[in-house]
């Protein structure tokens, strides 16, 4: 059954946590939003990871700017979100997502973000050695990172057409880190996989989920 918990993190920061999935799952995943918070899209990423047979916690990562953040996708809420997002040191979203992960136990745990999630993600690989795989769907700003060095497998998904991450930054990214899989979908535009945006592409969605759900159950089985 799905429900909010709290968290606490290393430095005690306490924050809400969207719980959902199988308890006794082998397949356990940290889930991390986009900067509108973990909304109506967020729980539904989740909601589709459940389906697979995955245990899912999906931290509040802006709870440090702005508690029960639950945005939408207008203009003002990028805005809103991007400000709530400048608020969050890289080091606090770091100690946030291994508070999640510290609440799966011994367990494997894969980690997988959307948008500044994505970002996130890579830092999961990249900053702490507390997840067992990483995912990351159109990370913005992952390219300002790209020669950090992962200490787990890493998978990337990006639009072809994306506004904010242009094919040059994919191209660095991937010559900077020939050992990790990064997909490119042709046509594919900025949250091909949020069913809330315009930007929604569901032949691409349907493939890059079958992908990130083959890579996970690989290297967390």
């Amino acid at each position: 059954m799905a429900e909010w918990i709290t968290l606490k993190a290393a430095d005690g920061h306490e924050m809400d946590a969207y719980k959902d999935g199988p308890e006794d799952s082998p397949y356990c995943l940290v889930v991390l939003q986009e900067i509108f918070g973990v909304n109506r899209h967020m729980r539904y990423a989740c909601s589709q990871l459940v389906a697979a047979g995955f245990s899912v916690l999906a931290p509040a990562l802006l709870d440090r700017a702005e508690r029960h953040l639950d945005l939408g996708y207008t203009q003002e809420d990028l805005q809103h979100g991007f400000a709530l997002r400048a608020k969050v040191p890289e080091s606090a979203s770091v100690l946030d997502i291994e508070a999640a992960r510290g609440w799966f136990g011994a367990r494997k745990v894969g980690v997988i973000g959307y948008c500044w999630g994505g970002r996130v993600a890579w830092w999961g690989a990249t900053r702490s050695d507390a997840f067992a795989a990483s995912v990351a769907w159109y990370g913005g700003g992952i390219v300002l990172n790209k020669d950090e060095v992962p200490r787990c497998p890493v998978q990337m998904h990006f639009g072809e057409k994306d506004h904010s991450i242009p094919m040059s930054d994919v191209e660095a990214i991937r010559a900077a880190q020939p050992g990790i899989e990064i997909f490119v979908y042709d046509g594919a535009a900025h949250g091909f996989g949020c069913e809330e945006r315009p930007t929604f592409d569901q032949a691409s969605y349907d493939l890059a989920q079958s992908r990130t759900l083959d890579f996970f159950r690989q290297h967390l089985g």
